[in-house]
């Protein structure tokens, strides 16, 4: 009852807009207070804030987002666009299939399904539309396009689950190459798809000479190999996640620099963007962790587990009952919330079932993808709003539908094959 109790009251405080992390560090220690008195809760809360600002993975954070702005900086964002449209614009749907492209490429270096989608809205949402394309087909493309940020290494969500759940970023970060490929597949199949169903939506480009096409492969070639590199480095082991996140800092320097790009102005922005947003990271991340130790006390999540495991059909019945409830919270939850919340009650239930966290990690955070073009929330269908204001919401929300089909096929194969998760950080091992 404590359990549902703290749960109800995390929800009341994020629907009158308290932050995420204050919310959850606030109601674990009142419930805490509860359970153990106020002493013992302080004692706890100061030590889960100390052991988990001294954790060297934490590191991890602060360097791959100045890597990230140092990139955007270097004009990641339009060369990846670029490249792609250079390649496939002039075919039916293509510049649609270059903002997919250049979404995955994008977001290799943000880690960010919101940058993805805001970046690349601004880039490629405005040269869909010179070319004629359906407002509802640019729009789904870039929101759609935008959710790969967050599930593409090196993924800020993933680097949050792996420290709040004690896994290896690394392969999570290994396990999540795959999917993200897949899914980047997906996308472009149903836009190929949609097109040759009705293909007045999406009018071809004039063809790129083969000049302007190598040299727009050659303006990504740099940015490639620097997140070829630190992906690499971690799936081989040649690098630590935090080591390989200074090499990639390092190199975004390096690269802005060779880029003529950087300046003292261009530094010291992409150094306060990164610390405002390690600091809020940092604050989401103590608040679950001392609200994770709430539930650990509460035995909420043994009860969860129980039922689940009462259900009749096995663990795949149960998986699908678990895949449900966070498509459900999805849409009212933002992503982050939903990780953080659901992380603690579900991780043991899954383990107990047989499932390996490393593909709960990748399963979690492609279902919190989801909620980002899932109405009625669908943070990233407002962001292209905010970006294009005179297309109609409605629209927006009607481009998204034949991506939402592909994100469920495509969440469907993750749970009928985990191999396609766990397979390549097997390999490598």
């Amino acid at each position: 009852m404590s359990g549902l109790l703290g749960v109800a009251a995390l929800l009341a405080l994020l629907a009158i807009g308290v932050p995420i992390g204050v919310a959850m560090g606030f109601v674990g220690m009142a419930g805490m207070c509860v359970l153990l008195g106020m002493e013992p809760a302080l004692i706890k809360s100061g030590v889960v804030l100390f052991e988990s600002v001294a954790r060297y993975e934490l590191g991890v954070l602060p360097l791959f987002l100045l890597m990230a702005h140092l990139c955007f900086a270097a004009g990641a964002s339009r060369d990846f666009f670029t490249a792609a449209a250079s390649m496939v614009g002039h075919r039916r749907g293509g510049l649609a299939l270059a903002t997919i492209a250049g979404c995955a490429g994008f977001g290799a270096v943000s880690g960010s399904s919101l940058a993805t989608a805001a970046t690349m809205g601004l880039i490629g949402l405005p040269e869909m539309r010179k070319r004629g394309y359906s407002t509802a087909l640019a729009s789904g493309s870039v929101a759609a396009g935008g959710t790969l940020g967050s599930l593409t290494p090196p993924s800020g969500a993933l680097i949050v689950f792996g420290i709040i759940a004690e896994q290896s970023i690394g392969k999570l970060f290994t396990a999540a190459i795959v999917p993200a490929l897949t899914q980047t597949l997906f996308y472009m199949a149903a836009i190929v798809l949609v097109c040759r169903i009705r293909p007045s939506i999406a009018p071809p480009s004039p063809r790129a000479s083969w000049a302007e096409r190598r040299a727009a492969l050659f303006r990504v070639l740099d940015l490639a190999a620097l997140v070829i590199c630190v992906l690499t480095g971690i799936a081989v082991g040649w690098f630590t996640p935090t080591e390989a996140a200074s090499v990639g800092a390092l190199l975004a320097l390096v690269l802005c620099a060779i880029r003529k790009r950087l300046t003292w102005a261009t530094l010291g922005d992409a150094l306060e963007k990164t610390l405002k947003t390690t600091g809020m990271l940092y604050v989401v991340i103590v608040g679950a962790l001392i609200f994770a130790v709430f539930m650990s006390f509460t035995g909420l999540a043994e009860q969860v587990s129980s039922l689940v495991h009462g259900l009749d059909g096995g663990p795949m019945v149960a998986i699908i009952v678990i895949t449900l409830l966070l498509l459900l919270l999805g849409s009212v939850l933002d992503g982050l919330a939903l990780m953080l919340l659901t992380t603690p009650i579900l991780l043991p239930i899954v383990t107990d079932l047989g499932f390996s966290p490393i593909w709960f990690g990748i399963f979690l955070v492609r279902t919190m993808e989801i909620g980002f073009v899932h109405p009625p929330i669908g943070i990233n269908l407002y962001v292209i709003q905010s970006i294009a204001p005179d297309i109609p919401l409605a629209r927006v929300f009607k481009g998204v539908l034949p991506f939402l089909a592909a994100d469920f096929l495509h969440l469907a194969m993750l749970i009928a094959i985990p191999a396609l998760t766990l397979g390549l950080p097997a390999l490598l091992s």
